[in-house]
């Protein structure tokens, strides 16, 4: 029998929790029979959702009443103790028990505790928040969206290598490029720093990647480049602009098509193209950032996201352990 992969879930963390999560878990098992559970967090409160929708034989559930809350501080969080559901997820993966964690919870907090529990890969620096981002041919990999406010050219490096094999663990068939973010697309724009990754990354040889140059930010949708990478102050900024030009969008067209009676006959008819159209710009399709650096997998679902957003974010957690992105980045790293 092949051995089930283990997935350590905060079970408290984010909105709606643990609702959601029990009901993420539910909707992701009914196709991902190979995956076992390990859930943290108030039993008497993940039971009350559980219901027989999931075999029993594919998760357990160990208590604990400590949590971490939104309102902590990354700091906060972290000396809540080590009994938070946060905590011990995390504590899982670190003793070999579980091969990911996944929480919903603090950002910060869960930053923090992954760093005291988890070790860097070797010669990594520093470690990256990397998120999925649709173009038009597929998706990308941006890194970092906001885990490293100040970067040297190393870590810029580090990152390209980092996404790369990233990318290659969640989407085998295709070859990453890899671009960095900046204000041209000229070897002449930009600053020092970014100029001078530009010209290292060009002369590293690596059959893992294709270096493509500069990117501009309004092209990161484009579909030529599929791993943009950039520091984090920058990366958080495009991520927050993204995020509120598609629920613009979305709100605007809705309202579009629903303040007359010759818009919603319209919309009646293009309802098939109409509903491509919005799952395309769907952030839950898209849930589900890396922790990417640490010697062992962490993936952090949006807060805000319903149980399908969950369930997706699960699905990646799935990709990264199947696609063995661990070793990959140590291979690209050397």
């Amino acid at each position: 029998m092949t051995k089930k992969i283990t997935f350590a879930v905060d079970a408290m963390g984010g909105e709606d929790s643990p609702k959601k999560i029990v009901d993420g878990i539910k909707l992701f098992n009914k196709n991902n029979k190979d995956v076992y559970f390990k859930i943290f967090g108030n039993k008497n409160s993940i039971e009350k959702h559980l219901n027989n929708f999931i075999d029993k034989n594919s998760f357990e559930i160990i208590n604990t009443e400590n949590q971490v809350v939104d309102t902590d501080s990354a700091l906060g969080g972290a000396k809540k103790g080590k009994d938070t559901s946060m905590w011990l997820a995390i504590e899982s993966v670190k003793n070999k028990e579980s091969d990911i964690v996944i929480s919903a919870g603090n950002t910060g907090a869960l930053f923090v505790i992954s760093k005291l529990n988890l070790k860097m890969i070797e010669n990594i620096d520093k470690p990256a928040l990397s998120g999925l981002w649709p173009n038009k041919n597929g998706m990308n990999v941006v890194l970092d969206l906001g885990a490293n406010i100040d970067c040297s050219e190393k870590n810029l490096i580090d990152f390209a290598l980092m996404g790369s094999s990233l990318f290659k663990s969640l989407f085998s068939n295709e070859t990453p490029k890899v671009a960095l973010l900046n204000v041209g697309s000229e070897e002449i724009k930009g600053n020092d720093k970014i100029k001078n990754t530009y010209k290292k990354l060009s002369e590293i040889r690596n059959n893992n990647f294709e270096f493509k140059g500069y990117i501009e930010g309004n092209k990161i949708m484009d579909g030529d480049v599929n791993v943009i990478v950039t520091d984090g102050f920058t990366g958080n900024i495009a991520l927050k602009t993204a995020e509120g030009t598609a629920n613009f969008l979305i709100k605007e067209l809705k309202n579009t098509l629903s303040n007359n009676i010759f818009a919603k006959i319209s919309s009646a008819i293009n309802f098939s193209n109409l509903k491509k159209f919005k799952n395309k710009l769907d952030p839950r399709l898209y849930n589900g950032a890396i922790f990417i650096g640490l010697d062992s997998p962490v993936v952090k679902s949006h807060g805000s996201t319903d149980y399908i957003g969950f369930s997706n974010s699960l699905n990646v957690c799935k990709k990264i352990i199947k696609g063995d992105l661990i070793n990959k980045i140590k291979e690209n790293i050397i």
